[in-house]
């Protein structure tokens, strides 16, 4: 092999030897690089999972570069907004800050547009009755924003076994009408017979289908896959802590799950509609 000409060198050496040849900075495959992950507004509600602990909820507050989820028992988690840190239906995604954009009106746990500053109306003289305590405690949490407002008083009966005698006391008219809540009004039920033997113009008597107002609340709130069967015969409350393992505390098991009603997506639409049809009857609306 004949040697290279003085003082001509290869393209590939050097003045001081060989010199290294020239590639890209990247020397990855396309197929190998990793996808962009998409970037997902952290809004109220949005559910995701945490990929680091596994922890899944629903976006609650997202603010200085953090985010605080709530699972489905209730339980606060905050988190860093760090990238790539969170999965959406599978997905790893990261969560940003949302935009800021027009407020939204707020609103009432109702669902209703709140008015701000507004103080409550006298009380009407007329009356909405529901059958027990607890009853009167969610429509309470739910509608009291709004009832305050119409000057609508919520009263409860111990029952319905007297409710002809409270609406004869009760001599509902024009401008005192009476609305009336049953648990488990399904036809050809004690409660059906006795709903049926109200005839006054003045007075509403509505129900939902439920054994009990518990049963009212979407199980998904409170985080059970379902409200369990109670053989008949037994205190149908004191059944339900049972078959949950809950202590057979009933006043104590109301209390847990009322605080997981925040607004009226927790209730079923059988109460919803029921109690919104009350208070457009005593209000002077449409029955």
């Amino acid at each position: 092999m004949r040697p290279p000409v003085s003082g001509h060198r290869p393209s590939h050496e050097g003045p001081s030897g060989p010199r290294p040849r020239r590639y890209s900075a990247d020397l990855t495959p396309p197929w190998k690089k990793p996808k962009p992950v998409p970037e997902v507004p952290a809004e109220p509600g949005l559910v995701v999972e945490e990929s680091g602990t596994g922890f899944c909820g629903a976006v609650i507050r997202c603010e200085a570069g953090t985010v605080t989820l709530e699972d489905r028992f209730g339980k606060h988690r905050v988190f860093p907004l760090e990238p790539r840190g969170f999965l959406l239906e599978g997905r790893v995604v990261t969560l940003v800050k949302p935009a800021s954009g027009p407020a939204r009106p707020a609103r009432t746990a109702s669902g209703s547009v709140a008015v701000p500053g507004a103080r409550a109306r006298v009380a009407r003289a007329g009356r909405i009755y529901v059958e027990g305590r607890h009853d009167a405690e969610l429509v309470e949490k739910v509608w009291g924003d709004d009832l305050r407002i119409e000057g609508v008083v919520v009263e409860y009966l111990e029952g319905v076994d007297d409710l002809p005698a409270i609406v004869e006391s009760f001599a509902p008219g024009r401008d005192a009408r009476l609305g009336v809540l049953v648990d488990h009004l399904v036809p050809g039920t004690k409660e059906w017979r006795i709903a049926e033997s109200v005839t006054s113009e003045h007075a509403l008597v509505v129900g939902h289908p439920y054994i009990d107002i518990w049963q009212a609340v979407k199980p998904s709130s409170v985080g059970i896959p379902a409200w369990p069967t109670v053989p008949r015969g037994q205190d149908w409350k004191t059944g339900v802590c049972r078959a949950l393992g809950w202590p057979e505390n009933t006043g104590a098991a109301w209390q847990k799950i009322l605080s997981r009603v925040r607004s009226y997506k927790d209730l079923e639409p059988e109460l919803l509609g029921r109690v919104e049809e009350l208070i457009d009857f005593v209000t002077g609306g449409e029955a």
